[in-house]
């Protein structure tokens, strides 16, 4: 890690003195829209911009706004920056790292995985059956994704949380005042994380099997095979951010379903098609994601002059609001027409990878929720500032009490 001033720290920039404030940031992300759409943060030297139409281009443009760069939101490990990490990288090579990993998340191996997700959300909600409230977050957001990516990169299920604790000290967003603590820890925890998937690597190589990281070991770059270091840190990527980002989907839609929208249960209920609209409507809604770039060569394109080197922020919770592309944006409306056009997966070269299984999961687990269960209510006296905690999208629920009515 190259220390401090390496880090982009959002905090910073929005200036939100509480947790309630940073779950709720959507009037800050307005206020920036309507009068700083693009805001140089002098103190950190950081462009920002707030606008559907200027995050995406942030996102597509890879000549002006690179993703090679020194400093970022998320801190990268000395020891990722190794031929098989997709970040970090631009078009030409880009395409062939993302190559190597995209092979496991098309449509055709998704239809594949479709019975072994379904048999994981099916065991995790059959363990609500008579419970009166539940804790929806440690109950089924958290555990699904780890078991879901665990299970297919190969990876023993029973080990799922040391691999969440582990993949939850990487992702740790850094501050001032802890930074060499949180500095630290990150070490420990990747050490920690290689030395475990070392071993299962070499077994992969000797004996694969019908998994990932068994592919990994089959894969070649320029005609050659991926080390196993480099396997180990292409399954460290993948195990990493295939949990982060769709515990805090699955938090989220529970969240919408009880308080932005506590009527849509039942209208789920009776018509389990509308389920993908909810996923895409929470993503767009209430999912605080920011990504950043490199300002890869001088530029005015967005009205001031940007310098090569500078870092720029693409604000994708505040560009998913904007009533430019969202029609009364700050309504929460599973029927919105094109909901889907959010950019809470990215846009451009970068798209997440795991885009399609996080949707996936998603969709199945609340198909399967609501039909199993006649409706759920908001737990009494739940106060959501002591159940929140900071993450890289943001802040993101430790806890969702969620009551429970059970059919029949």
């Amino acid at each position: 890690m190259n220390g401090k001033r390496q880090m982009i720290l959002l905090n910073e920039i929005m200036k939100l003195n509480t947790k309630e404030a940073g779950w709720e940031p959507y009037a800050w992300y307005k206020e920036m829209r309507d009068n700083n759409p693009v805001y140089f943060d002098a103190e950190q030297e950081v462009w920002n911009v707030f606008l559907y139409d200027h995050v995406k281009q942030v996102l597509f443009d890879h000549e002006l706004f690179s993703n090679k760069k020194q400093r970022s939101l998320i801190p990268i490990p000395d020891r990722l920056e190794s031929r098989s990490n997709v970040n970090l990288v631009d078009p030409p090579e880009h395409r062939k790292r993302r190559a190597l990993l995209s092979q496991a998340f098309t449509p055709r191996s998704l239809k594949e995985w479709e019975p072994r997700i379904q048999d994981i959300v099916d065991e995790l909600i059959a363990d609500m059956e008579g419970v009166p409230t539940v804790d929806i977050v440690q109950k089924l957001a958290i555990p699904l994704p780890v078991t879901v990516i665990a299970d297919l990169l190969g990876v023993p299920s029973k080990d799922r949380r040391l691999i969440k604790g582990w993949s939850d000290i990487l992702f740790l967003p850094y501050n001032t005042e802890d930074y060499a603590d949180i500095d630290m820890r990150k070490g420990i925890a990747m050490k920690a994380f290689v030395e475990y998937l070392y071993p299962i690597v070499l077994e992969k190589r000797q004996h694969p099997e019908d998994d990932i990281l068994s592919d990994l070991t089959k894969a070649e770059l320029d005609g050659e095979r991926l080390t196993d270091e480099e396997v180990v840190m292409s399954a460290i990527g993948l195990l990493g951010a295939g949990n982060e980002t769709t515990t805090t989907l699955l938090s989220n839609i529970f969240y919408s379903m009880l308080y932005d929208q506590p009527n849509v249960y039942q209208e789920l209920r009776s018509d389990l098609t509308l389920v993908p609209k909810l996923v895409e409507e929470v993503l767009r809604f209430r999912f605080p994601a920011s990504m950043d770039r490199r300002v890869a060569q001088d530029t005015n394109v967005f009205g001031p002059q940007m310098k090569e080197g500078q870092a720029i922020v693409a604000w994708i919770g505040a560009a998913n609001r904007d009533e430019s592309q969202f029609p009364n944006a700050e309504v929460f409306d599973i029927h919105r027409p094109g909901n889907q056009r959010h950019l809470a997966f990215g846009a451009g070269p970068h798209f997440c990878l795991g885009a399609p299984l996080a949707r996936m999961e998603a969709n199945m687990a609340i198909a399967s929720f609501v039909k199993r269960f006649a409706d759920m209510d908001q737990a009494k006296g739940f106060d959501v500032g002591k159940h929140i905690t900071e993450s890289i999208a943001g802040m993101s629920l430790t806890s969702l009490p969620v009551v429970l009515k059970h059919s029949g």
